[in-house]
């Protein structure tokens, strides 16, 4: 019983923000008040607050660009992740535990220190403020991921299965793409919600490699609108636009939370 009463207690205090987020949020923009912000207002105006925020920051091209950034990119990094291990582990590579760190290592250093040369170079390269320029950076983050999950994944796999194809006549790539790919569906899952979400709620490279309202993913723009919560936007319609931003993650990890689960066990073999 005690157990179970701070258990309750600690998740009353985390969801307490969460509480304070969606009361807020639903307020008339123009009935705000700090010392009653526990207090739910009679006047439900959620909706127009998410209207009101899209028209003020222009979320609508946002969103769609953070979609494309999100699908795409996460999509491209798990199928190279699983490529790298799929190469190191079942191809037997050279060297390949080297070649694994190479890939891995780059994510020890924090990624504010590739800023400055990131925008350097994409300046010179005509990168600058074009989606393809945040594909390829999302990218090439979260290919690191793909290949370590991948790797332990492919490392309990049976190398006899890689013998019995080759033995049937099946090149490498057939092998990979028909049997090695589909085999870790549930890893490949589990790496594609993490990078989805990392890439949705980007701001840093969203900030420095964008400018543009059609280019700029969603939480630069919202972190724009916030900007202007003391000059003008209401309180209310920035946490709607907030809590509008974060409903695509909390959905995808609602219906998927099951093979998330499974997909992180099996790569953790």
């Amino acid at each position: 019983m005690i157990r179970r009463a701070v258990l309750i207690v600690l998740g009353l205090i985390w969801l307490g923000p969460t509480y304070l987020l969606l009361v807020n949020a639903s307020r008339p923009a123009a009935s705000y008040d700090p010392a009653s912000a526990w207090v739910p207002s009679g006047d439900f105006a959620l909706l127009e607050n998410f209207a009101r925020a899209v028209e003020n920051a222009d979320l609508g091209g946002s969103l769609a660009s953070t979609a494309l950034y999100a699908v795409v990119s996460p999509l491209l990094a798990v199928i190279i992740g699983a490529l790298a291990g799929y190469t190191i582990v079942v191809l037997r590579l050279r060297h390949g535990f080297w070649w694994f760190l190479l890939i891995f290592g780059g994510t020890v250093f924090p990624s504010q220190m590739l800023l400055v040369p990131l925008f350097v170079s994409y300046s010179d390269a005509g990168l600058y403020d074009t989606r393809v320029g945040l594909i390829l950076v999302y990218t090439a983050i979260n290919v690191p991921l793909g290949a370590f999950v991948l790797r332990n994944f492919y490392s309990g796999v049976a190398f006899s299965i890689f013998e019995a194809a080759r033995m049937d006549g099946a090149s490498t790539w057939r092998i990979f793409w028909r049997i090695y790919l589909p085999m870790s569906l549930s890893a490949l899952t589990a790496v594609f919600i993490l990078e989805f979400t990392f890439i949705w709620n980007d701001l840093v490279f969203g900030l420095t490699l964008s400018q543009t309202e059609d280019v700029r993913p969603v939480m630069t723009a919202l972190a724009g609108l916030m900007s202007d919560v003391y000059a003008g936007t209401p309180v209310p319609v920035g946490l709607a636009a907030g809590l509008m931003v974060s409903l695509p993650t909390v959905a995808l990890f609602l219906a998927t939370q099951r093979l998330f689960a499974r997909g992180l066990s099996l790569g953790s073999v």
